[in-house]
């Protein structure tokens, strides 16, 4: 790999996200931003960087992703690194009460948008003689909770999706990790939860620090792992 690589990044103005942008970038990296939408990207990052890409783009279409792809690889022609943190929550419905709404909803968020990227990134990283996917997974879908089993299930379906694409590409020098945060020190996660002890979630910032490490070069014996970051929580 060139030292500076290319990047990108899916929910990229999120505030995990916003974090491992920041990441890569104070490490000299070139990162493509990608989010739903030109407005919510340009709020998230008002500043120009000439290393940053900003990109809009549907994840959950596999076209949008392609011409996502296609825009990074005229920009840069390499892409190193692929973060899929984008992902969505919905709670409050009992499995047997589970509409297809929502259940389509979580899963093209959490495992579609990652299997839409992975087919235009994976076979440019074939190319290139390797590179490093890192995806996001959560804690708790290591159990089912109450309320929560399409959620949880989405995110279950992460860690095996990471696995199986652990298996298929580590011969082709391309590691597939993922990790589990726990709760994470967001705005919305304390405003949705005033009463609880910040100090013990996770800042993105220690998540981000975390995926950086699993797309290095220190990180190229490790395939394959669900790796739980939770804080003190």
């Amino acid at each position: 790999m060139s030292e500076s690589r290319g990047v990108v990044v899916t929910g990229a103005a999120g505030a995990l996200g916003r974090a491992v942008v920041s990441h890569f970038e104070s490490r000299g990296d070139r990162v493509a931003v990608l989010d739903y939408s030109d407005e919510i990207i340009i709020t998230a990052f008002p500043r120009p960087s000439p290393n940053r890409l900003l990109v809009a783009c549907d994840l959950t279409e596999r076209n949008a992703c392609r011409v996502a792809v296609n825009k990074v690889r005229e920009a840069w022609g390499n892409i190193d690194v692929l973060c899929n943190v984008a992902g969505g929550f919905i709670m409050g419905e009992a499995v047997h009460q589970t509409s297809d709404e929502t259940w389509n909803a979580l899963f093209d968020l959490n495992t579609r948008s990652i299997i839409h990227m992975a087919s235009e990134v994976v076979p440019l990283m074939q190319k290139q003689g390797g590179g490093k996917i890192v995806n996001v997974s959560a804690k708790a879908a290591l159990s089912g909770l109450s309320n929560m089993g399409a959620y949880l299930a989405s995110k279950a379906a992460v860690m095996r999706l990471t696995e199986s694409m652990s298996q298929e590409l580590r011969h082709s020098a391309i590691n597939v990790n993922c990790i589990l945060p726990g709760i994470i020190d967001t705005p919305r996660n304390r405003a949705d939860m005033p009463d609880a002890d910040h100090d013990k979630w996770v800042p993105p910032s220690d998540l981000a620090e975390v995926i950086g490490f699993l797309a290095s070069d220190a990180a190229r014996a490790v395939h394959g792992a669900s790796i739980p970051v939770e804080g003190l929580s």
